[in-house]
Parts: structure tokens; sequence; C-alpha cells
């Protein structure tokens, strides 16, 4: 009775450990098979979700199979090599390039002409850009490099018009007439055309879409005049901010 009694007993507690790594290796080659029928559709979004769900599944998220966000490469927007371009491929380049500076243009006389600025702002396509000029007392009190509080808004919306897709590189440089400044703030007319430059860079890039690392500034002082500095109303225009919109593709 005893023996019988410990036979049973034996096939009672029959090992059976071996099933449980046996079903792990079943499901283990099932994912695998999902996976690759899923790499093998080249569908990067569908991978990234049978990843998440079966790292669920075998240890909440912290598996081998686990990987890294994958997002879409950014490609830079490449200058147009011109040299390895026929001369009627660079002229068409040039053009489209122009037509976009164009376009720029006619959006920004827009809204020149809507808001009675003609006496205050001007464009000029050149072959350096779009040349935006905008004269100082739309923006500074006489002697100071500090936008008005009221003209932020203006700065603030030639920002939103500045946005491309691709961006372009932007030079603002600051000019004034010639008569001398010294004051508590400025030793010199160059020293206060700089600093407006930059203050009026400065509103522009609180534009959180604007890159700063294509913005510039320079300073000119007198010494690029656009009219007679002999006359009020000449040392007037004399006195401005200039935005250069540079172009993507030089001849």
């Amino acid at each position: 009775m005893g023996k019988r009694r410990h036979k049973k007993h034996e096939h009672e507690h029959i090992d059976e450990s071996w099933l449980i790594p046996y079903a792990d290796l079943l499901t283990l080659l099932l994912a695998l098979f999902i996976v690759l029928f899923a790499s093998s559709q080249v569908d990067v979004e569908k991978l990234q979700k049978f990843s998440q769900t079966f790292n669920v599944i075998f240890d909440g998220g912290d598996g081998v199979m686990e990987q890294p966000t994958v997002s879409e490469p950014i490609i830079p927007e490449e200058e147009v090599p011109l040299d390895d371009l026929t001369d009627e491929e660079k002229m068409a380049e040039v053009e489209k390039d122009q037509e976009e500076l164009r376009e720029l243009q006619e959006r920004l006389q827009n809204y020149i002409n809507e808001n009675g600025l003609d006496s205050q702002f001007s464009t000029e396509l050149k072959s350096e850009g779009l040349l935006i000029t905008i004269r100082d007392q739309v923006l500074f009190p006489s002697g100071s490099a500090t936008v008005r509080k009221e003209d932020e808004v203006i700065a603030n919306e030639l920002a939103k018009l500045l946005v491309m897709d691709p961006p372009r590189e932007i030079v603002i440089s600051g000019h004034t007439d010639n008569v001398p400044i010294r004051n508590a703030q400025f030793d010199s007319n160059w020293e206060l055309s700089v600093i407006r430059a930059v203050s009026f860079m400065e509103i522009l890039l609180n534009n959180a879409s604007l890159d700063p690392t294509l913005f510039s500034a320079k300073g000119f002082g007198e010494f690029t005049p656009i009219a007679d500095n002999e006359s009020v109303e000449g040392r007037a225009q004399n006195r401005r901010v200039e935005v250069l919109v540079r172009p993507r593709v030089v001849e």
C-alpha cells in the first residue's frame, strides 16, 4: 500500500515547468513573423505600433523590441549648384527665385497699402534681394534706439510676412543722416545705427517661426545716404532701417 501511494504521489507532481519557456518561444516566433511582415511592407508607422504593442505584452515596454520614435528626416534647403547647370537651367533657377521674392514683395506692398504706410515704407526688388526700407520716424524717437511700444505692432506684422518656407537669409541694417550725435547713450552715428538695427531685429525674432541663425545686423552710420543731407527732407530719408531678404540663387 505504501509503495502504491508513493507512485501515485509521483504521478501527481510531474514537472511541467518546461511548458512555460516553450509557450514563450512560440509567442516570440509569432511576434518575429509579424514584425518581419510589417517591415516588408515598408510601413514605419505600422512597425512602430507593433513594437509598442509587443513591448507592453512581453515586459511593459522595456523589452528588446523597444525602438526610439522614428521621424521623417529633415532635409535642409541646399543652395543650387549653378556651376553644374546649363545656361538655360541657371536662368530657370534664377527666375524661380526672383518670382518667390516678387510674391513676397506683393504681400508686403498689400500690407503697406491697406494700412496707409506708403510714406513710411517702401519695397524694391534688387539683384541683392528684396529691400524693405522703413523710415526711422516710424520706429524710433529722435536720438534713441528703442522702438516705440505703439510701433512694435508694425515690426510684429512684418515678422509674420517674413516667415517663408524654406526660410531665407535676412540682413537688418541701420542708417543715419550726417548730423553728428553725442549724447549719454551714443558717441557716434555708427553706434546709433548698429543698435537700432539690432533692436529692430530682436523684435522681429520674437516670432518663434523665424530662424535667428539666418539673421544678421549691420550699422552704416551716415555713409550710405539715399538722399541729399543738405535738406531736412533728405536727412529724413537717410535716417532709416533696411531689411534685405537675400536671394537663394545668385547669378
